[in-house]
């Protein structure tokens, strides 16, 4: 702490970036407090009982492929502080019907293998990433518009990522590789004939068969707790239970860093910046919103296919066309039939979750942005398809709509989960027009949210590159 009693750094948001923030101050030797509105800190990494007592479901986010691949995570001692990860035996199941699934393993030559006539393919299209990955994950996981450490591995990585992945999809023979990509490449949360909608698919590929897919031992909520734990040991506070309405309400700091929307962030600074800044701000664009519902079921899921019950993570939603027709309904903000829905089955693999009678199921599918119609018929008719009597089993949900998500967290506008739509606009400007992103007008402030770059996942970049920003300028 400086003279007169000033911190070095006050972070508000408690979620992922803004521990990572807080940590890379405190790792600098920075004084730091992170201020958090719930109750609860962890923000998107939250973990509750959502339906029966003893049960822990995760409130957000549960899959973890760019945390475990987080160079910034994977930097820090979080094994010491109670972070463990379960790897699943197949990271992905992608079932085309009740008996006929695309897996992908943490193995790139395993995966290949199952692809059959698009085993060559595979690999050198998604094999090829994954050798290189550790020369462009710099690259990727920051901003763009920089220059590359090694521009000539991530220039083969840009000829393939700039591509719609309806083309890349395309170019696979048979409908379980192109599905099995296309589902990858959905978690762009825009139309896949869109340039760029590739690179979603080739990074969440790649870096799974480096890192894996796990959860979290416990719940999310083990990998902020773990977090939280080694900035405490740095030194860092955290206070929860403080919504920040006013920059005055913060005690006095050097910096100021806010893992918040930038609509949020442009009502905190609206005397202080240009008018022109804060209209950069209030259009950064929300991308399309999630339906999430959590189940406690009275046994695992009744899969026809049992290579589903081996899955960590499963896509549901059909061909490859199919994911791209629905993809393009909810940008549209139009209610797709079957709509691309996300699965997830932490107790299969992590007891330590369960009361001891249920076991978890997460779901969530992409809808139109703020979406008010319910969903949850279509979910359902999904997952009874591929396990009859599914409905039998289910003794408790909870169902989370888009304006659910955005009451419970301010940042998920409109259900969004990306921190913004992945548009080319949006991709190359997050959230505005400046050559370093994290930065305002407002001298000493910084946006540290996943509406700066790399984005959405709970792998701390923006944060830590954000506090990297503010040291560099003012610590």
């Amino acid at each position: 702490m400086t003279a007169g009693g000033e911190l070095d750094a006050v972070v508000i948001g408690s979620g992922p970036n803004g521990l990572a923030a807080a940590i890379t101050i405190a790792r600098h030797g920075g004084s730091v407090l992170v201020v958090e509105g719930a109750d609860t800190p962890g923000g998107g990494l939250r973990s509750a009982e959502l339906t029966v007592p003893g049960l822990r479901h995760d409130v957000c986010s549960t899959i973890h492929v760019l945390g475990a691949g987080s160079p910034f995570l994977r930097s820090l001692p979080l094994e010491e502080h109670g972070l463990e990860w379960v790897h699943p035996d197949v990271m992905l199941a992608h079932p085309l019907d009740p008996g006929r699934a695309a897996l992908l393993f943490r193995s790139v030559e395993e995966t290949a293998a199952g692809l059959g006539p698009d085993a060559d393919r595979y690999l050198a299209t998604v094999g090829t990433v994954t050798e290189m990955w550790d020369d462009i994950e710099d690259a990727i996981l920051g901003p763009i518009i920089r220059w590359p450490r090694r521009p000539v591995p991530l220039v083969r990585f840009g000829l393939k990522a700039l591509l719609p992945a309806t083309l890349t999809a395309r170019r696979f023979r048979t409908d379980s590789a192109a599905a099995l990509f296309a589902g990858c490449a959905a978690h762009a949360f825009i139309p896949l004939d869109r340039p760029l909608t590739s690179a979603f698919g080739l990074t969440l590929m790649a870096a799974g068969h480096r890192f894996g897919w796990p959860f979290a031992r416990g719940g999310s909520q083990a990998l902020a707790d773990a977090m939280i734990s080694y900035l405490k040991s740095l030194g860092g506070q955290v206070e929860t239970g403080r919504f920040i309405r006013s920059l005055a309400e913060l005690p006095r700091s050097r910096v100021i860093l806010a893992d918040i929307s930038p609509r949020a962030l442009a009502d905190l600074l609206s005397d202080r910046v240009p008018p022109e800044f804060l209209r950069q701000y209030r259009r950064f664009r929300p991308g399309p919103g999630v339906y999430k519902v959590d189940y406690a079921l009275t046994e695992p899921v009744p899969w026809i296919n049992p290579d589903l019950a081996r899955a960590g993570t499963l896509h549901l939603g059909g061909t490859a066309e199919a994911i791209a027709a629905a993809e393009s309904a909810a940008w549209a903000g139009l209610d797709p039939r079957r709509p691309f829905t996300l699965v997830a089955q932490p107790t299969l693999f992590d007891p330590t979750r369960s009361d001891g009678t249920h076991h978890a199921l997460w779901v969530y599918a992409h809808v139109p942005h703020g979406s008010v119609s319910d969903h949850l018929g279509a979910i359902e008719s999904l997952i009874t398809e591929l396990a009859p009597g599914f409905g039998d089993i289910v003794a408790a949900r909870s169902i989370l709509t888009p304006a659910d998500l955005e009451a419970m967290n301010p940042n998920l506008i409109g259900g969004d989960i990306s921190g913004g739509a992945h548009t080319i606009r949006q991709l190359l400007f997050r959230p505005a027009r400046r050559l370093d992103p994290y930065t305002t007008p407002m001298d000493r402030v910084f946006l540290c949210s996943a509406s700066t770059p790399p984005g959405g996942g709970a792998h701390g970049m923006s944060g830590h590159l954000a506090a990297l920003s503010a040291i560099e300028r003012w610590l």
